[in-house]
């Protein structure tokens, strides 16, 4: 596993956005784990997260396009760090974009955020984690009917590995054979399972053996064929 992985695990754990207990995840659903990027407040942190977005970004998508698209809510601070990032990492130019929940109809209308799209664009969707693509389902069609773009990749920090709403892959997957674009997480849940297992951090094992046993029966249940 690449050491900026490692990296990215300990900082979700230290950062208080990766949790290990009892949670009720919005489908209803029991899940061992909780991960919830809005954990990430301080400027440090944000900083660190756009430069694990843009590694990520540059190890699997390369450099060849043009903006960092993220969607409302969460995705939008996501697109800034990670063109911020990108720009300080790579040297590379990226524009920012995001969208709007209601179109604007005054001052700075549309439903846009940032810069414009324009056809020939070829975009990387940034998100927190995908459980189900509901999110792509929303935004996958304004970008399109904004302009004729190339959508070259999604990017979220976490591939939880569950099983999506076809019942055998991950949500993940599921986008990319839906829309054909690549898919990619900074981390996934079995790399995070196998790098926290029995290891001490924070000053403490994050995943011992009681939680390592409710993470696999979970798994078991739920987890991508």
């Amino acid at each position: 596993m690449e050491a900026y992985k490692q990296e990215f695990i300990e900082f979700m754990v230290e950062s208080d956005v990766l949790k290990f207990g009892d949670f009720t995840l919005k489908s209803g659903r029991k899940s061992p784990f909780f991960m919830n990027a809005g954990a990430y407040v301080t400027g440090a942190q944000l900083h660190r997260l756009g430069q694990f977005y843009a590694r990520a970004i540059h190890d699997n998508f390369g450099l060849d396009f043009d903006v960092v698209f993220g969607p409302a809510y969460k995705g939008i601070p996501l697109s800034v760090i990670t063109t911020m990032a990108l720009s300080e990492l790579y040297g590379k130019e990226a524009r920012y974009c995001s969208n709007r929940k209601e179109v604007k109809d005054h001052g700075d209308t549309g439903i846009l955020l940032g810069s414009a799209l324009h056809d020939g664009d070829r975009v990387v969707i940034v998100e927190d984690v995908t459980t189900s693509g509901k999110s792509i389902e929303e935004t996958h069609p304004i970008l399109m009917e904004q302009a004729n773009v190339q959508v070259v990749g999604l990017m979220v920090s976490l591939n939880r590995l569950e099983v999506g709403k076809g019942g055998q892959m991950c949500a993940l997957d599921e986008v990319r054979e839906r829309y054909g674009f690549p898919t990619a997480s900074i981390v996934d849940m079995a790399e995070v399972t196998e790098h926290l297992y029995g290891r001490e951090c924070q000053g403490r094992v994050v995943i011992n053996n009681q939680v390592k046993a409710a993470l696999d029966a979970y798994y078991e249940q739920y987890g991508a064929k």
